[in-house]
Order: structure tokens, then C-alpha cells, then sequence
């Protein structure tokens, strides 16, 4: 440990907020968020709504000395990750998301917090900056030069209450005259996290049909895939011409899993921003749809009675998928606030 435990009430702020994930977990722990800021307009509704107070602006325009408060005991930051996923093409610091990154580090600059937070997805750890550097060494060096000695780990949120294989790298930042080693939440037995304990509680009437409709190639597909399935149960003389060939020379393209159907007694896969049915597990597995909302919603361990706002549904989808789930925030948050303060 490295303080004793204090009744103190962390004064924190969110930058990259999105619709709150990451917030949510750490004022469920005791943290007082008097400070969040996204850019993204579609999420402002939701984050007031169940959060407060958010700055819709772009991070390197927004004034450090007049629009932050000061006194500030804490920092987190989810650095837009696209960059660095796996399913994409990871882009070295010199582009605009080194601006983003520079930026924080201005904040962290001006308000001093004893700990800084950057959370991203498992592809950071082997992303590399403009100079071929691995990231979370690029972390680790910029921390340290601004007084900050550095903690880093990749966290399954299966191990902490949530029912999904999910993944992300956590990178703890403790301001070097606070004594003593962060040491992260070992992982928790839990309650069952299978597909059967999200989706057979029942959810309220006026969310129930919240759903983001199937294109008809997708509902075609999906049509012959059983819970548990996948793209590989799918007839031949169905499938579209791109995956015919894939399927062909599927040893080449490392037998990729489309259209992934989990199972009842199976954990879910990652839930994404897309929400793809080809690239994640999306499909219900017993009705010819996409999970609702609110299915996801739990996959993703915000509680019920956390409301997404908007017109536009998939806007809903990709503020979920994009979010922190917030009982692994929780964990995190328990962990520093014991630890720390």
C-alpha cells in the first residue's frame, strides 16, 4: 500500500469522458468527477443525464487555467484508441492523436494530480510511436520526465465482474513524491458471467425494442448460424463471394470467426463500437438480431437504470462499445483510492 485509506472524496477529472464508463466506476468508488470534457457531441446528452456536467470541445482548444478547475487530486484519460486496435491500421504518435496526447500532458503539467490514468485497448501494448518505440514505453518515458513513475498492465474485465472477454491496458501514473508501489486488483471470483445472466433477466417495456436492425444480408446469414456458431455453419451457396474466398484459402487468413453466435453458457467476446455482426459477437442467439441496447449495455456491466440518450440507436451502440466497462473502473478506482489517498 501506499497510504492508509482516507475518507477523502478524490477531486478528479475526465478527459475523453465518452458517455461515462470510466467515470461511472470511479464515482461509484468515492471519486468526486468536477471536471469531464469529450468531443463528441452524440454523448452529451447521455453523460448529463446520468453524470452532470460535461464540456463538449475539442481537448487542445479547451483553456487549462479557466475552463479546469485547480486542486486537482486525480486525471483520467481514455486517449481515443482506433489507432491502436488490432482490427486497424495502428498509426504512429505523428498524427493528430499526438496532439491529443500532448495536450494531456499540458493538463497534467498545470495540475500536478497525484495519479494519472490512461486507459486503451490491448493493441497499445505493441503499437509503436513516430520513432518505433512501443507505446507504453513512450508512456512510461513522457510520465517520467513530468515527475511520474509509471504502472502498466493489460486487465481481462471478466476477472472483475464483468460478463465479457473484454480487454484493456491500464497505464497508472503515481506523482513521484507519493510513496510506495501501486499494485493492481487481483483478479475476483464472481457471480456467473455467461450470456444466460445478461439476457434472461427481463428488461423494461419501453427499451425492450431497441434495436439496431440487421441489414438483409446480415439477417439472411445469421438465419443459419445456431447459438454457439458462427460464419463456418453457413451454407456455401449463401455465403457472399468475399467470404467464399476466405473460406478457401481460410489456413491464409488464420481462420477468421465470422459471425460469432455465443452461447448461453459462454462468456461474451468483445463487445465493439461497430458493432458489426461479421466482426463481433453481436447476434442474440436464438432471435435473428442484434443484441438490444440494453443487452449490451449489461455486457458492458453499466447498470440499468444508466439511460443512453439520443435519436440515432447505433450512435447508442458505438458510445457503449467505445465506453470502459464501469466495474473494472470500479476495481481500478478501489485500488487507487486505497492505495493512494
Amino acid at each position: 500500500m501506499i497510504n492508509n485509506k482516507s475518507p477523502i472524496k478524490p477531486r478528479t477529472i475526465s478527459l475523453f469522458s465518452g458517455c461515462g464508463g470510466l467515470d461511472l466506476g470511479f464515482h461509484q468508488a468515492g471519486f468526486d468527477i468536477v471536471f469531464s470534457n469529450d468531443i463528441e457531441k452524440t454523448v452529451e446528452a447521455t453523460y448529463r443525464h446520468n453524470l452532470g456536467e460535461i464540456l463538449i470541445k475539442d481537448i487542445t482548444e479547451v483553456d487549462i487555467d479557466s475552463e479546469i478547475p485547480n486542486d486537482i487530486d486525480v486525471i483520467l484519460a481514455g486517449i481515443p484508441c482506433q489507432p491502436f486496435s488490432s482490427a486497424g491500421n495502428r498509426k504512429s504518435m505523428d498524427d493528430h492523436r499526438g496532439g491529443l496526447f500532448e495536450s494531456v500532458m499540458n493538463i497534467i503539467d498545470k495540475k500536478k494530480p497525484k495519479v494519472v490514468l490512461f486507459e486503451n485497448v490491448r493493441g497499445f501494448i505493441s503499437s509503436k510511436d513516430d520513432k518505433g518505440m512501443p507505446m507504453p514505453q513512450r508512456i512510461e518515458n513522457e510520465l517520467f520526465e513530468h515527475g511520474y513513475r509509471t504502472y502498466w498492465k493489460l486487465l481481462k474485465a471478466s476477472d472483475f465482474e464483468v460478463p465479457q472477454n473484454r480487454h484493456r491496458v491500464i497505464i497508472i501514473g503515481v506523482r513521484d513524491d507519493v510513496k510506495g508501489d501501486f499494485v493492481f486488483p487481483s483478479p475476483i471470483s464472481s457471480s456467473d458471467l455467461t450470456v444466460s445472466t445478461v439476457i434472461n433477466n427481463s428488461i423494461l417495456d419501453d427499451e425492450k425494442f431497441e434495436v439496431w436492425p440487421l441489414s438483409p444480408q446480415a439477417q439472411l446469414l445469421s438465419s443459419y448460424i445456431p447459438a454457439g456458431g458462427s460464419w463456418k455453419n453457413i451454407p456455401d451457396d449463401v455465403l457472399p463471394e468475399r467470404l467464399k474466398r476466405i473460406r478457401k484459402e481460410i489456413k491464409r487468413y488464420r481462420s477468421p470467426n465470422f459471425y460469432r453466435k455465443f452461447n448461453l453458457d459462454e462468456i461474451m467476446g468483445t463487445i465493439t463500437a461497430a458493432a458489426t455482426p461479421e466482426n463481433s459477437g453481436i447476434l442474440h442467439p436464438f432471435e435473428n438480431r442484434r443484441y438490444s441496447v440494453r443487452e449490451i449495455a449489461r455486457f458492458q456491466s453499466f447498470p440499468d437504470d444508466f439511460k443512453f440518450l439520443g435519436d440515432s440507436i447505433p450512435s447508442k451502440y458505438k458510445m457503449i462499445g467505445n465506453a470502459v466497462p464501469p466495474r473494472l473502473a470500479y476495481h481500478i478506482a478501489k485500488s487507487v483510492l486505497e492505495q493512494v489517498f
